[in-house]
């Protein structure tokens, strides 16, 4: 399989810096070289230019903090990623997990057709908020919303019109949300399945449900966000939630996904070296890529 690696460091989308050096440590966990060893031939397409927050005035323009800077990365995301050859299998890196509306919506025009693509979203939050809805108004806990359509305009339009069907949309490992993220879940249909699911039917339940759920899409996009893991598994995140996955059902989830064919493209996002210890969330994070991509144990 031909793999190319793109990063975003992303640091504009969250609320505690660090993640803009999220695409480095999974570079210095060997993500290539482990491909490599799987058979794969890779290419690092280094990284999106991403302004350095710093550099900017930190005030919200319509509830969202960084809109512009945040916009103009995710375009330019987009854009290089629906420019992949359709042989290509694209692993973005982020930074913050903001930078999906960019992968999602690029992996979504690839061909220039506006294929209807399934996304998985591995995560603890369902970041459904609207810029009306958010508690904080960081971009990070709003890329699932934009990408069905909802709230900011310029961010719900990356597409060009092309949005993500709710139906066409499967959580995993949820376990913090808010009130009014509920209430649109509910009112959108979104199937989220919280950790409570996955101590009840167990990964390889819903698994195989949500491949069901998703068997008419052609392209099946895989978000992981890095906190989705306990943090035992993970510490190096913004926000981590007690009680998530363990090592065990995230290599399963993977490797479930792997063996069915059927994942075209990955995100691997969140991770923070700046809270980690000794690179272990990139680490452990290269690993559910590398069981994704057809690491086995026998």
């Amino acid at each position: 399989m031909n793999v190319n690696i793109l990063g975003i460091p992303m640091d504009l989308g969250a609320g505690r810096r660090g993640v803009d050096m999220g695409p480095s440590a999974l570079r210095n966990a060997h993500l290539a070289s482990k491909l490599r060893g799987l058979g794969h031939t890779v290419c690092d397409l280094g990284d999106v230019p991403v302004a350095l927050p710093e550099t900017l005035d930190k005030h919200a323009s319509a509830g969202l903090v960084f809109l512009d800077p945040i916009l103009e990365a995710c375009r330019v995301t987009a854009e290089r990623v629906a420019a992949l050859p359709d042989d290509v299998f694209p692993i973005t890196l982020g930074g913050d997990h903001s930078v999906s509306m960019g992968t999602v919506t690029g992996n979504m025009l690839r061909g220039g057709t506006g294929e209807r693509t399934g996304l998985i979203w591995v995560d603890a939050h369902t970041d459904y908020n609207t810029p009306e809805t958010s508690p904080s108004g960081n971009i990070h806990g709003m890329p699932v919303a934009h990408l069905t359509g909802l709230g900011d305009p310029s961010l719900a339009g990356l597409g060009g019109g092309q949005i993500l069907r709710p139906e066409d949309i499967v959580m995993i490992g949820i376990r913090s949300v808010d009130a009014s993220e509920r209430e649109l879940l509910r009112e959108v249909g979104i199937k989220a399945y919280t950790m409570k699911d996955v101590d009840q039917l167990g990964i390889t339940r819903i698994t195989e449900e949500t491949l069901e759920r998703l068997s008419d899409v052609r392209r099946l996009h895989v978000s992981f966000d890095a906190d989705a893991l306990d943090p035992s598994v993970a510490p190096g995140v913004g926000t981590p939630v007690p009680g998530g996955l363990t090592y065990r059902e995230g290599h399963l989830l993977m490797e479930l996904l792997s063996e069915s064919g059927r994942a075209t493209s990955l995100d691997i996002v969140e991770v923070n070296p700046v809270l980690d210890t000794r690179n272990q969330t990139a680490e452990v994070m290269v690993g559910m890529a590398a069981s994704l991509l057809g690491q086995r144990i026998l």
